[in-house]
């Protein structure tokens, strides 16, 4: 009876350890081969472009985008001339790119970076709250407002100071404000991100001159499309005089968008300059209900009369040319790690949970490691198996 049943339990194990150790791994949503469970899952792919081989991604805003000469749409004249080594003109209402010049090309973005600034700390602070600069702030070098130490401002007269005088100390009081700078830059550059501003990385609040801190027309045409969204950005940058906060009483500032007082339905956005990163602006002008941003950057010198033309050139052929790209949306804002926590899972009826046998439940824990364990079990138990035959076989003969 033993010398049966023993070597048919033996091979019935050896074949129900084959079965599992050689069953493919099944790897949980949301992890991938390379990275550990737990670890965020990858950004998916952008669409692919047309005539681009699959999983290419298309770039940023469209394929004749990454070009770094000059992009304009067939059957019309092109835009003016400008000195500008980049430059964007779009459709703020479709997000249509009506024509460019190197958009992706990156550069330091000087005081237009402080677009970034405010669109990323306005929906963070309280426009009524009074701040205090430390000194740190009211030292800072380049363009200032003029702050004091004193607890006199409000977070709305900092921004007014960051957008129209272009305050360098305004912005660092602002990052103060936002718990500190290295906070804030870590939200400035998630709302890169999440803007899908991918030349952007901020290194100040104020757009001085840092290593490894750049933008792109391109990116400067979406960070101002995102702010004239809103209301409170709207209006700091469409003001032309504004009373600000001093020790004693206030005094005027007023805005160094010339355009403002020179160009028909001026909106504003910003302007910058530095001797590395030379002229830069990024403007947006409304007629007829209809928004037109022109963006800049590296521009050697006087460039206000070139702006005014390039956002006429602009609202000439809104609507009536083939864009040559396109502002992209901002990305899914991401749920809080605190809120995916709290979050109860969903009840999972017992008709809709998936029959996974024992067998298919150990072949998905399975990894290498196990595999090898798995593969000495079997020939282990083979052998065994075929030597307790052999035995009982030897013995039966022998009784004979």
């Amino acid at each position: 009876m033993w010398t049966k049943l023993v070597p048919a339990t033996a091979l019935l194990a050896a074949v129900t350890l084959t079965g599992t150790a050689h069953a493919s791994p099944t790897s949980p949503v949301g992890a991938s081969p390379a990275s550990p469970l737990g670890a965020s899952p990858a950004t998916p792919a952008m669409p692919t472009a047309t005539g681009t081989s699959p999983g290419v991604p298309e770039p940023v805003g469209g394929e004749r985008l990454v070009r770094h000469g000059m992009v304009a749409p067939d059957g019309v004249k092109e835009p003016p001339k400008t000195k500008a080594t980049s430059y964007v003109i779009a459709d703020a209402d479709t997000g249509e790119v009506l024509a460019a010049k190197n958009p992706h090309g990156r550069y330091l973005p000087a005081s237009t970076l402080k677009i970034l600034t405010a669109v990323t700390l306005i929906p963070l602070l309280d426009r009524n709250r009074t701040v205090r600069p430390s000194s740190v702030a009211v030292n800072q070098e380049g363009s200032a407002v003029g702050l004091t130490t004193k607890p006199i401002y409000k977070v709305d007269d900092l921004f007014k100071a960051l957008l129209m005088s272009s305050g360098n100390d305004a912005a660092m009081a602002l990052a103060e404000a936002n718990g500190g700078l290295q906070k804030t830059l870590h939200d400035m550059n998630a709302e890169a991100r999440h803007l899908q501003a991918n030349d952007t990385v901020a290194r100040t609040p104020s757009g001085l001159d840092e290593p490894g801190e750049s933008s792109s027309a391109y990116d400067l045409t979406l960070i101002a499309r995102a702010g004239l969204a809103n209301p409170a950005f709207r209006r700091y940058v469409s003001t032309k005089v504004a009373k600000f906060p001093a020790p004693k009483n206030y005094y005027e500032i007023s805005n160094h968008n010339k355009l403002l007082w020179r160009y028909q339905g001026m909106i504003g956005v910003k302007n910058g300059w530095t001797s590395k990163a030379l002229g830069s602006f990024v403007g947006a002008a409304t007629r007829d209900g209809h928004t037109i941003i022109v963006t800049i950057m590296r521009h050697e010198g006087y460039f206000w009369e070139e702006v005014a033309g390039l956002l006429d050139w602009g609202f000439a052929n809104r609507g009536k040319v083939t864009p040559v790209g396109r502002l992209v949306d901002p990305l899914p804002a991401a749920v809080p790690v605190r809120e995916r926590q709290a979050a109860p899972a969903p009840a999972v009826s017992a008709s809709a949970r998936p029959s996974t046998s024992l067998l298919g439940a150990a072949a998905a824990a399975q990894d290498d490691s196990s595999r090898r364990t798995g593969l000495l079990v079997i020939g282990g138990g083979l052998l065994f198996g075929l030597c307790w035959l052999g035995f009982g076989l030897w013995r039966r003969r022998s009784r004979l």
